[in-house]
């Protein structure tokens, strides 16, 4: 049986990778060489000939010393120049990139899709489509590990992470979890399966999903009571959530803090660490232990929609969707 050197690369992200895991090899075999014969060389030309023999002073050489320190250290920084071009490029999803959530629990990937499919240790993507993973832990540190893309992210308990990845070949891919996390690591395994656009589309309509993420979310908000305190086009005893999120929310304390997906994730589980300018503290009780990774995902995408949706969606006759005034607005 043939053991390929590398895994197959189906990502747009793997060549670059892979050319510059052979510029270090390269670099390394060539440093290597050339550092053991010089040892071989000079052991030979300069050893004691006879025990009278006394070798002469050598003196040193600036320019040489310079030389030796340089031009390894140049070499040196071209591995960082290449790898930081390749970190900052993954490190900024395109505006236009497909949403998939990922959840690590010991032992197992559960992903979720905005259109409301839900997998387990099973990822489905369209073939030439960005898509952007957003990371999240029910438990212990993991690593979402996807090596024909030569992908691989930490997801750390109680905050979001997010890598993004473009395939370049329909198949069917490895999914890892790259940390050790329990007793049951190495069974953490999975699929990331790429599909031609039109294969992807009859998957997703065929798949059955009970509503989408934003439907899910917003049954989680009736379910838990929010829509209690937070109104979404009048005042209530929380703040007003459409249009919150993505804007820029004014504490107590004088700061002001993005309202993105980890503001609205503390302020559900820990709602006294930020307060916002204007409200009281212990209004809003702490929901930790009571709603899942899951369940925050779907809250959070769908108070993401409401800054985007229109008011007739939810009250006919309000006005247009506007975004939270500075001093306005938790979650």
């Amino acid at each position: 049986m043939q053991i390929p050197f590398f895994p197959e690369s189906a990502s747009t992200t793997a060549d670059q990778v892979d050319y510059l895991y052979y510029y270090l090899s390269a670099v390394t075999v060539v440093m290597t060489t050339l550092i053991f014969a010089a040892v071989f060389i000079f052991a030979i030309k300069y050893r004691r000939r006879s025990e009278d023999e006394i070798p002469p002073p050598i003196h040193g050489s600036i320019k040489l010393e310079i030389a030796w320190s340089v031009i390894p250290f140049l070499i040196m920084l071209t591995f960082f120049w290449w790898g930081a071009q390749i970190f900052f490029a993954n490190a900024t999803p395109p505006a236009d990139a497909m949403d998939v959530y990922a959840v690590g629990k010991q032992w197992m990937w559960k992903l979720q899709y905005p259109e409301g499919q839900r997998e387990i240790n099973e990822l489905h993507v369209p073939v030439g489509r960005p898509v952007k993973v957003t990371l999240a832990s029910e438990d212990v540190i993991h690593s979402f590990f996807i090596p024909a893309f030569r992908l691989k992210h930490d997801v750390v308990p109680g905050r979001y992470d997010t890598m993004w990845f473009t395939a370049t070949k329909p198949g069917r891919y490895h999914l890892f979890c790259a940390e050790y996390c329990g007793t049951e690591h190495s069974g953490m395994v999975g699929w990331v399966t790429v599909m031609n656009e039109p294969d992807y589309e009859n998957w997703l309509a065929a798949s059955g999903a009970e509503g989408t993420m934003v439907q899910q979310g917003e049954v989680l908000f009736g379910q838990y009571g929010c829509v209690t305190c937070h109104q979404l086009d009048q005042q209530g005893r929380g703040p007003i959530l459409r249009g919150v999120y993505g804007s820029r929310v004014q504490l107590a304390d004088g700061k002001t803090v993005l309202a993105d997906d980890a503001f609205i994730r503390e302020s559900i589980l820990n709602p006294n660490a930020k307060i916002v300018a204007g409200y009281k503290t212990d209004v809003m009780p702490s929901y930790q232990g009571q709603i899942s990774e899951e369940g925050l995902l779907q809250l959070i995408v769908y108070i993401k929609s409401l800054a985007t949706r229109p008011a007739a969606a939810f009250a006919p006759g309000t006005e247009p969707p506007q975004r939270i005034p500075p001093n306005g607005g938790k979650k």
